[in-house]
């Protein structure tokens, strides 16, 4: 039996195991059967071993070069990096599909695992949701997508190779983290519908998925950032983040899942929003199938997606429409029993200030969903217009309407900077209600700070109303944090005698989701610290001969000569350019344009870039001649820039610390 003829008859059973499992977990919670449901919580371990298995051929099939299997030979070639190819499972649709499955089955396993006996009336329910979503991405690899499709007649003799653009180590990590946190999503909707579905609407299943929803967080969060990273560095164009709908159906979960880690605080500790804080988790897991709907079915135009497919789209839209009438039923079936048992006090309260957090996550959710999607709005509208003119009254609207990032930053600077604001008034307010004389003294230091930082800046110089604002607001930010590590810490110290350090490790392992979430947003602030710099950013294109010597801001930049290489996959042309500043040689960049033997027509852009803490210089290639040197460059000066990628290591630093809280910190403020 041929590998593609074992993969297809292992996804085959996979799909007919889920359905089966979701029907014992179903039936057996009916009828409280242990029988039926230990048979489901046995089918969820099967269904991973599967679709682990299937995994295992495919990149079997790539490590082997296996060209009969057509999506072997549409994405891979014999020249490619072994890693590369083993990468390749993901690299087009129909592998990342099968991955999807995987991990979806990995964490159903664990999640039921990790949960059988401490909520035994709940996982009969969650096995059958996760057997249904299994069930679903199974019957699109059996039926629409299968990644073990053969050529019937003629094998190629070898394959078309990944598309250029992937073959980069932050594409190897980056698909798969945005994976792990779409994916592990439908564990936190699994126990909510389980929840909602027995009648147990307590905070008790929200505890029990936090750390869920924090590891999905984490994983989108260093999927985005490490895809930031792969556009600053692979496209050449400056920047790292252009608001592409591949881009933005990633960070639209990641505002709901944020907002749900906020509001879950608040149903903990006063028994509020527990309608909100399920539909958040409804809305979390629903976006993630639009991202994959938008990403996968051709609906948006992007150079990051997989192209258009009528029967995938119309196939997603229904199971949307399926996910969005049973969770919300259910929903409206328990609302007697999600009514909250307190009430808002105050407008001055944590409680108020974490509510408008929310709305604005939501604001910004919606807002980007909207965007992005409008384009593919007007376009149904003027094929419908085109179709029944008399019977809809619609006039032509004309052409496909574009939106670009300039329409998306003029209305997400000022959510952000909103944002950013919370991010620091949240922890300044009292649960319940502040008083005022506590509010001078909890808002004093962070507003002097803040005003002081604007006029002293004002002084130097700055100009940009945005730039001035958001480097007000991140020293605000930054030092109601410091503030409540000092005080943190000056109580320790009071309370037994122990050096700074000393009262500041133990001040972060007693309440770890407390201050790890202030270390979370201390990242926050150096990332906005660093976005702030683009209102600084210098942007040049200039065509230079070797020899010659252009202007950038401080900078002197010198082209000092062209050199083609080439190896066994691709031919090089590598630039050498000086980096001079007072006359003095800083740097010495190599920006190159790679042309793939496999796919000439894509060539790559690999950029150079002088990085310091205050500004990068940042060279790429566009057109070069060989035979006079001509060369065609863009320079940018990016200041700041490299505070964002700090800043996300400090809040991967403080998630992992949040992810490691203990179950006796349930009840911790953050």
């Amino acid at each position: 039996m041929s590998i593609a003829t074992l993969g297809t008859a292992t996804i085959l059973l996979l799909f007919v195991l889920s359905l089966a499992t979701a029907g014992m977990a179903a039936i057996g919670a009916a009828r409280r059967s242990e029988r039926l449901i230990e048979a489901g919580v046995q089918g969820t371990y099967a269904t991973f071993g599967l679709s682990a298995f299937a995994s295992a051929l495919i990149v079997y099939a790539f490590v082997a070069g296996d060209f009969s299997v057509q999506y072997v030979q549409k994405t891979s070639d014999a020249a490619m990096p072994l890693f590369y190819k083993i990468t390749s499972f993901w690299g087009g649709l129909d592998g990342s599909m099968l991955f999807w499955v995987f991990l979806h089955t990995l964490f159903a396993s664990l999640a039921v695992h990790a949960n059988r006996e401490r909520h035994r009336e709940l996982i009969p329910h969650v096995v059958s949701v996760l057997a249904v979503i299994s069930a679903f991405f199974a019957g699109l690899l059996l039926f629409l997508k299968d990644p073990f499709a053969q050529y019937l007649l003629e094998v190629p003799p070898q394959g078309r190779g990944l598309n250029p653009l992937l073959q980069n180590l932050y594409m190897i990590v980056h698909p798969p983290s945005l994976y792990l946190g779409y994916v592990s999503l439908a564990v936190p909707y699994a126990f909510g519908m389980a929840a909602l579905i027995t009648g147990q609407v307590d905070a008790a299943w929200q505890r029990s998925v936090r750390r869920w929803t924090l590891f999905s967080w984490m994983f989108l969060t260093f999927g985005l950032i490490l895809g930031g990273l792969w556009a600053y560095e692979e496209l050449g164009w400056g920047g790292y983040w252009a608001w592409d709908p591949v881009e933005n159906a990633g960070l639209i979960p990641w505002f709901t899942t944020t907002a749900f880690l906020h509001s879950v605080m608040i149903q903990e500790r006063r028994g509020m929003m527990k309608v909100w804080n399920v539909s958040l988790v409804i809305f979390s897991f629903l976006l993630t199938i639009v991202g994959t709907f938008m990403t996968r079915s051709g609906v948006v135009q992007s150079v990051h997606a997989f192209g258009s497919d009528p029967v995938l789209a119309w196939t997603f839209g229904g199971f949307m429409l399926a996910i969005v009438l049973f969770s919300f039923g259910l929903v409206l079936w328990r609302l007697p029993l999600l009514r909250s048992r307190g009430e808002l006090e105050s407008v001055l309260s944590r409680e108020f200030a974490f509510l408008v957090n929310n709305w604005l996550f939501l604001v910004a959710a919606l807002f980007v969903l909207g965007a992005t999607m409008w384009p593919t709005f007007t376009e149904w509208r003027m094929i419908l217009a085109d179709r029944y003119p008399d019977l809809l009254g619609w006039q032509d609207p004309g052409e496909r309407v574009t939106i670009g990032a300039p329409f998306f930053n003029r209305y997400m600077r000022p959510l952000g900077l909103s944002l950013l604001l919370l991010t620091g008034v949240g922890p300044l307010l009292a649960w319940r209600k502040t008083s005022v004389p506590n509010l001078v003294k909890q808002f004093a230091a962070p507003l002097g700070v803040g005003a002081a930082t604007l006029v002293a800046l004002r002084v130097a110089g700055i100009e940009s109303g945005w730039g001035l604002a958001c480097f007000g607001l991140c020293a605000f930010t930054l030092w109601t944090i410091v503030q409540e590590f000092y005080r943190g810490v000056a109580l320790r110290r009071r309370q037994r005698p122990q050096s700074v350090v000393d009262a500041l490790i133990g001040l972060v392992l007693r309440a770890r989701r407390r201050y790890g979430g202030y270390i979370v947003h201390l990242g926050i602030v150096l990332m906005f610290f660093g976005w702030a710099g683009n209102a600084f950013k210098i942007e040049k294109k200039t065509t230079l001969r070797p020899g010659e010597s252009y202007e950038l801001g401080d900078y002197v930049v010198r082209h000092d000569g062209l050199r083609a290489t080439e190896d066994w996959q691709k031919e090089m042309i590598t630039a050498h350019v000086a980096v001079l500043k007072d006359g003095e040689l800083r740097d010495t960049l190599k920006p190159a344009r790679w042309w793939y033997y496999q796919l000439p027509e894509q060539p790559t852009t690999e950029v150079s870039r002088h990085m310091t803490f205050g500004e990068d210089v940042y060279v790429s290639i566009q057109e070069v001649d060989m035979t006079t040197g001509w060369t065609q460059f863009n320079l940018y000066i990016n200041p700041l820039i490299n505070w964002i990628w700090l800043g996300f290591g400090v809040m991967l630093a403080g998630s992992l610390i949040c992810v490691g809280t203990r179950k006796s910190e349930a009840g911790e403020d953050a």
